[in-house]
């Protein structure tokens, strides 16, 4: 599977610094020092209703993240997934009256459109979990041969006690983990199962659906946890930098999945920082395809908005808030653009060495874009109230703000 074009980041004169971030495995902010390649694993779309707010909001704060990398003079290895077979895209095909495969290219497709549109960086694996499955169906085995896993009428589970590390992620207790199992997509009051919260691997095939050969697995279809953690090791082994997604992936998805590879390697952690950024709301309830409180990036693109605006919308919040969708927010951010764009148009300015740096302290500080938005601002406000004399200056802010904020003035 292809990702989407790349916009070219600028190179600005000295070096970043290294990132501070808020691990929730840890529960607190951790300095990340990777080599001269940093790795990371950012979970991507169920491809229906894409791309709403929140996940523009989630992958825009990542987007951050590779920024901050790249500034650092860093190579960036980052990998992202499509979960194109699962129950949800199956139900929404159903109730559409659609083909499955076409839903999920086409929502797909527009996703791309949309980060290409926003300037987000693309992964360089982009890996599709029915792409995925010929490297799934030997890990599960390999859980079920070391008895990691158990067989249930034909589905197989794997054995949350395999792994002495389960709970470190999201330090749920075992009431508020059956609960969230139960409302995102696990089935702990299934019979049979060893324990309450044992996640299934694999999906015996039944009549109607999608199935794959899983070899002695029998027909079927992977679980939603094990596609990414077949991904993450096969192009980013165990260790690496972060994996990021939205602040509901918290648990089960990201709990489950340290406990599958740790299973698996016998090595700990996974990944050295899990990142987890928050969550949108539209009229005082959380933005979901659930209850259809969407508000859609195509859908404000084909209105006039430019891509632009709405990630200077997204930047207004820090990447772990949740926050809400308004048009006022929108309106900022149009407001915004307009004085950013008006003040780099004039031939010359005041110095901003400093505004650079000042935009990487703020990035490298838990990826505080407030801040950074706030800087360019005093900076823009002084500009427009100072006949300057610097040639250059101008051109290094919006340098700056590309390459570091991913907005092209």
């Amino acid at each position: 599977m292809h990702a989407w074009p790349a916009s070219e980041v600028p190179a600005l004169p000295g070096k970043g610094r290294d990132l501070q971030i808020h691990d929730t495995a840890t529960q607190g902010t951790i300095t990340l020092a990777p080599g001269p390649v940093a790795r990371i694993y950012v979970c991507g779309i169920t491809p229906y209703d894409a791309t709403h707010i929140g996940h523009a909001a989630t992958y825009n704060a990542f987007d951050l993240v590779q920024r901050v990398w790249l500034d650092t003079k860093r190579q960036v290895h980052y990998v992202q997934n499509v979960t194109d077979v699962d129950d949800p895209l199956l139900e929404r095909a159903l109730r559409d009256n659609q083909d499955w495969t076409e839903l999920a290219e086409r929502e797909t497709a527009l996703f791309r459109e949309d980060m290409t549109a926003l300037r987000m960086l693309p992964p360089q694996h982009y890996i599709g979990a029915v792409e995925a499955i010929p490297g799934i169906v030997p890990l599960v085995e390999r859980l079920r041969d070391a008895g990691a896993a158990y067989e249930l009428e034909g589905d197989t589970y794997f054995s949350v006690e395999a792994d002495p590390h389960f709970g470190g992620v999201s330090h749920l207790d075992a009431e508020a983990m059956r609960l969230l199992s139960a409302e995102r997509g696990g089935d702990p009051d299934r019979p049979g199962k060893k324990n309450p919260l044992d996640p299934m691997l694999w999906m015996a095939a039944r009549p109607g659906e999608p199935s794959w050969d899983g070899g002695s697995l029998g027909r079927g279809r992977p679980g939603w946890h094990i596609e990414c953690v077949a991904i993450a090791l096969d192009h980013l082994g165990m260790g690496f930098d972060i994996q990021g997604g939205g602040s509901d992936l918290a648990f089960p998805h990201h709990e489950m999945g340290a406990s599958h590879a740790q299973a698996l390697t016998g090595e700990f952690p996974m990944a050295t920082a899990y990142v987890h950024a928050g969550m949108v709301a539209l009229h005082g309830e959380k933005m979901s395809k659930s209850k259809g409180n969407l508000v859609f990036v195509s859908a404000l693109r084909r209105a006039g908005v430019d891509p632009a605006a709405i990630r200077l919308a997204l930047l207004s919040h820090h990447y772990r808030a949740d926050w809400e969708w308004t048009d006022a927010v929108l309106d900022e951010a149009v407001a915004r653009l307009e004085r950013w764009r008006a003040a780099v148009s004039r031939p010359d300015g005041i110095p901003a060495d400093a505004l650079v740096e000042e935009v990487r302290e703020a990035l490298a500080n838990d990826l505080d874009a407030p801040a950074a938005l706030a800087a360019v601002d005093r900076w823009v406000e002084r500009q427009i109230a100072t006949d300057g004399d610097d040639e250059s200056a101008p051109g290094l802010v919006s340098r700056t703000v590309d390459a570091l904020l991913g907005v092209a003035l």
